[in-house]
């Protein structure tokens, strides 16, 4: 990325930097060049909220001349929250899924929070998948939601503004580990000494975004750890529905609107809101109502829970996102080469790691499915090809019709798939691979070459197509 750095004459004549650049003026040192502390150098600006602008920031005095998230707030803001919030990232520095803090000081005008640089929120995720997650996409983000928020818990904290708008995807390596930001109206429960809860009060205004909001935080109680769940709750069947019940409801003012949502909210039976969709949906938000004020929540139940709806649907723990799907077959479309599986043969030109891999290298610390099965690497082995990851793909997308990508030669589908009902063909299984850590490690993923295309990969009648193949540990680690 190039950067513009603009030198002001002696006398003051021309346009400032802050002009040029679209940054706010009053930094120290941006009249001579964008720069922050001496250590970063601001570019454009990629978000903004009620609390400032977030720019995008490079490390001056590092030799990887690394990217990082710049936060600015105005000085003479009427609730100032970033000294605050950067005292709350040092109490969660290390944590899984909490950014690394940089450097916070005052410049200028401005308060400065200098963060690691994420990826897009899963806001921008859901947006970018037509408003709509499937289930195993939901039910992966899901696990590690739960653990951040049993994280910042056991930190003492609650974080009481839970939306898909705060819980970032990582970049690169960590690209499939999910981020929780934004502290601002985070608030302790209990002393972090004694671990003495917080006394139940009434009368509170709402904290928090009315969407997701618990029922108690609209009955103006308190909020504590069972309202950062129930907010989940609504998180997730917003990803699962594409939207929630008391959406696009109109008022006069703020106050009247957020009654509205709060009457809407509280006549939707959660048998109405998970209609449609797994029991475990309504469990969870049975057991987040069943929780008194100062109640430690059972994490590792509502994980289960989940975990165990995973399983039986037949879903791997891969980090296949919907989006991953869908960055393949674009970047399939744009190179104008046939769509191939993702895995070993799908290449990683781009920052995002390739779903079968080892977990380690991933970034992810979560649950892995290492007792379903251990593969002695050492021994010819026949195996039953994750048919549960492609009929997974098959709920996500329709297939394809007439894609160009597929030989008009290859054989007919009814002679694969024993059906008449389609209008594609299904090119031949190239070759399947092991990888030896994944074995080793008892996994549970396979790491497979397929010249199917992935539009094609994506139909159920697939499952029936590749019913068995021979299958050769490799002696390539990835």
């Amino acid at each position: 990325m190039k950067h513009l750095i603009v030198r002001l004459s002696a006398t003051g004549h021309g346009s400032s930097c802050s002009d040029l650049l679209g940054l706010p003026a009053g930094i120290s040192g941006v009249r001579m060049e964008p720069r922050l502390g001496n250590k970063f150098r601001i570019g454009r600006k990629i978000g903004s909220g009620a609390f400032g602008e977030i720019y995008l920031g490079r490390c001056t005095n590092t030799q990887t001349n690394e990217e990082v998230a710049i936060k600015l707030e105005n000085t003479k803001t009427k609730h100032p929250q970033l000294l605050y919030e950067s005292k709350i990232y040092r109490v969660l520095q290390g944590g899984t899924g909490i950014p690394n803090v940089k450097w916070y000081g005052i410049d200028g005008d401005y308060n400065v929070l200098v963060m690691d640089l994420l990826g897009p929120s899963l806001e921008d995720m859901f947006n970018l998948c037509n408003q709509k997650l499937s289930l195993k996409t939901v039910l992966m983000l899901a696990d590690q939601m739960i653990n951040r928020l049993e994280f910042l818990h056991s930190k003492s904290f609650l974080h009481r503004d839970i939306k898909p708008d705060n819980f970032l995807m990582g970049v690169g390596k960590r690209s499939n580990q999910v981020y929780v930001i934004d502290f601002g109206l985070a608030r302790k429960y209990r002393d972090s000494s004694t671990h003495r809860h917080i006394p139940y009060r009434e009368n509170k205004n709402l904290a928090g975004t009315a969407r997701y909001a618990s029922v108690n935080t609209h009955l103006g109680i308190e909020q504590s750890r069972r309202d950062d769940l129930e907010c989940l709750g609504y998180v997730l069947m917003y990803f699962l529905r594409g939207s929630l019940p008391w959406q696009g409801l109109r008022a006069e003012t703020k106050k009247k609107k957020y009654e509205k949502i709060s009457e809407k909210k509280v006549a939707t039976s959660i048998e109405a809101l998970c209609r449609g969709f797994p029991f475990e949906f309504a469990s969870y938000f049975h057991y987040c109502r069943s929780l008194r004020f100062d109640d430690k929540p059972d994490y590792a139940y509502i994980k289960k829970l989940f975990r165990e709806l995973f399983f039986r649907e037949g879903f791997q723990f891969d980090y296949v996102f919907d989006w991953t799907i869908l960055k393949y077959q674009q970047q399939s479309e744009i190179v104008g080469a046939p769509p191939r599986a993702i895995g070993l043969g799908a290449g990683t030109g781009s920052d995002m790691v390739p779903p079968f891999t080892n977990v380690k290298q991933s970034g992810c610390e979560e649950w892995r499915a290492s007792d379903l099965f251990k593969v002695d690497p050492s021994h010819r082995v026949e195996l039953t090809p994750p048919t549960a990851y492609v009929s997974s793909l098959a709920n996500q997308n329709a297939p394809v019709a007439n894609d160009p990508s597929v030989s008009k030669d290859a054989p007919s589908p009814s002679t694969l798939c024993g059906t008449e009902d389609v209008s594609f063909p299904i090119p031949f299984l190239s070759n399947v691979v092991l990888d030896n850590d994944a074995l080793n490690g008892g996994l549970g993923f396979y790491l497979w070459e397929i010249d199917i295309p992935l539009s094609i990969i994506m139909s159920k009648l697939c499952t029936k197509a590749i019913r068995r193949v021979k299958a050769v540990p490799s002696k390539t680690i990835i």
